[in-house]
């Protein structure tokens, strides 16, 4: 019995966030007989086999440039809160070195036992920033792949395909490049998903490492004396 669709495998990971949830390196696409040209193959007639780039859908998408703007955003705020810890703790640190002996004991021990705390809060805050990340990110791939599903499905049994590969994942060695049918499915998605508008997500910034001591200002140079006034003329 002929199947009418085979459901492709919608595995996506939308905007890896590079500081609180990286994301596995996805495979490299598969090679096909002709290279990418301005003018899109045509679909080989009759054929019952074709391919799509899931991950390619969704860096291309209007609907995956969104979601994918949702997890950097909510990465980039993540970021900017741990350099604000991060900050604090550099005072802090700052203090008990430069506090040397007008410090009292008591001081800094308090100061000492701060720093352990602001420290521990510190790796709490990157744990709990990773698993908020993840899974907005889990989130937002479930709703990627609801709502792609019914395109592809739509796509596949107009051209009466028996099978629908996914090119990352099935391991695809060689094929006609008409096959390949990603742009097809990216037009048909943005038309049945529309967004309102689709920002492109900041840059990703990379994890603050701890920061090191600020340097010490220099003494500003003394000012120049004024230069005495003229003499006035002899008469």
């Amino acid at each position: 019995m002929r199947a009418s669709v085979v459901a492709a495998a919608l595995s996506v990971t939308l905007a890896a966030a590079p500081t609180f949830a990286q994301a596995p390196a996805g495979a490299p696409a598969a090679p096909v007989a002709q290279a990418a040209t301005a003018a899109e193959p045509a679909f080989p007639a009759g054929s019952k086999y074709a391919f799509v780039n899931i991950q390619r859908i969704a860096a291309e998408s209007a609907q995956g440039k969104v979601l994918s703007a949702r997890v950097q955003a909510l990465n980039n705020q993540k970021v900017t809160e741990l350099d604000a810890k991060n900050k604090a703790l550099q005072a802090s640190q700052q203090k008990l070195d430069s506090g040397g002996s007008v410090l009292s004991d008591a001081a800094r021990a308090q100061l000492a036992k701060d720093i352990d705390r602001q420290q521990t809060e510190i790796q709490r805050f990157t744990d709990d920033a990773q698993k908020d990340v993840t899974e907005l990110q889990n989130e937002l791939q479930a709703e990627f792949q609801q709502k792609l599903g019914p395109v592809i499905q739509q796509i596949a049994q107009e051209k009466k395909l028996e099978i629908l590969f996914s090119a990352l994942d099935a391991g695809i060695i060689w094929a006609d490049a008409g096959l390949d049918l990603t742009s097809e499915v990216i037009r048909r998605f943005d038309v049945a998903a529309p967004v309102a508008a689709a920002p492109a997500a900041a840059p990703p910034r990379a994890a603050a490492p701890a920061p090191a001591p600020a340097p010490r200002a220099a003494a500003p140079a003394a000012p120049r004396p004024a230069a005495p006034a003229p003499a006035p003329p002899k008469k």
